[in-house]
């Protein structure tokens, strides 16, 4: 069985479409590869499940662009397409493809067309695409695993001590919380917890940054982020998070998961509500 999974979006889309192409591998025992703008290609490193991932680019491809991904969709024999960037050029790319069954929420080529799902946790929602082949997901399940040398070098990169570790992850653009406010919050902390570590986020997009910070964020005790790759990151690693500017329900139900603050008024979060949310009220 050869999958194929069209992922439009960013970093953190790519994501969180992770757990959904784990519980195609795993229960089809598919061999998977993905088609995602070329800036995101290294995030899918971190996917041991995907043997390939192919550079496209939705918003902007060229006639050549859609030659290529014909070439590289009918070459290898693909059974199954899950298509989350439906198109009239991309059904009309499928409809000549040699792919059998083709998922997807609208558009003519689909073979099967799903009622998108209610669920406005991103992960989750892509059961829908599943469920016509009999795959079940349970997105909070899933776990991104790290190689062990990466987390042990992350390890040794912490601040000295044997205090809690919090790591730190603006996103640094239009509207994030204030940069006085990111500054103060560690001394802030230190008054109710004065052992505590703080940690910036790394930054690059690079295979080699990704598992940097993939294994960064594995390696501290909170992350508290407005970052969206960061956030997405500690979803999959299982780390409590607080995310500011996240709405409660595009998170998982989970303890030590919450949102605090919209992504438009993030100027107007104070200290304490953070800290709050920290647990440190």
């Amino acid at each position: 069985m050869r999958a194929l999974f069209l992922i439009p979006g960013d970093n953190g889309e790519q994501l969180q479409s992770f757990a959904a192409v784990a519980a195609v591998a795993d229960q089809l025992k598919a061999e998977v590869q993905v088609v995602c703008p070329m800036a995101t290609m290294p995030i899918w490193g971190l996917h041991p499940a995907v043997g390939r991932a192919l550079p496209f680019a939705y918003d902007q491809a060229t006639l050549a662009d859609w030659a290529n991904l014909m070439g590289s969709v009918r070459e290898p024999d693909f059974q199954l397409c899950f298509n989350l960037a439906p198109s009239r050029q991309m059904d009309l790319m499928l409809s000549l493809s040699h792919i059998p069954t083709r998922i997807a929420a609208s558009g003519f080529s689909a073979t099967e067309k799903i009622t998108p799902s209610a669920d406005s946790w991103p992960n989750q929602a892509l059961a829908a695409y599943l469920q016509p082949v009999g795959v079940r997901l349970e997105a909070d399940s899933f776990r991104l695993t790290l190689a062990q040398a990466d987390l042990a070098a992350a390890a040794a990169t912490l601040p000295a001590g044997d205090g809690p570790a919090l790591l730190l992850a603006p996103s640094g653009a239009a509207g994030d919380w204030p940069a006085g406010q990111w500054q103060d919050l560690p001394a802030a902390i230190r008054t109710k917890l004065p052992n505590l570590r703080t940690q910036a986020a790394l930054g690059g997009a690079t295979a080699g940054a990704l598992r940097q910070r993939a294994a960064q964020i594995a390696s501290v005790d909170v992350v508290l982020a407005s970052d969206p790759l960061t956030v997405e990151l500690a979803l999959l690693l299982g780390i409590p998070l607080v995310a500011l500017g996240r709405e409660a329900t595009s998170l998982p139900k989970r303890a030590g998961v919450q949102g605090l603050g919209s992504a438009t008024s993030l100027s107007q979060l104070t200290g304490a509500e953070v800290l709050a949310a920290l647990g440190l009220a």
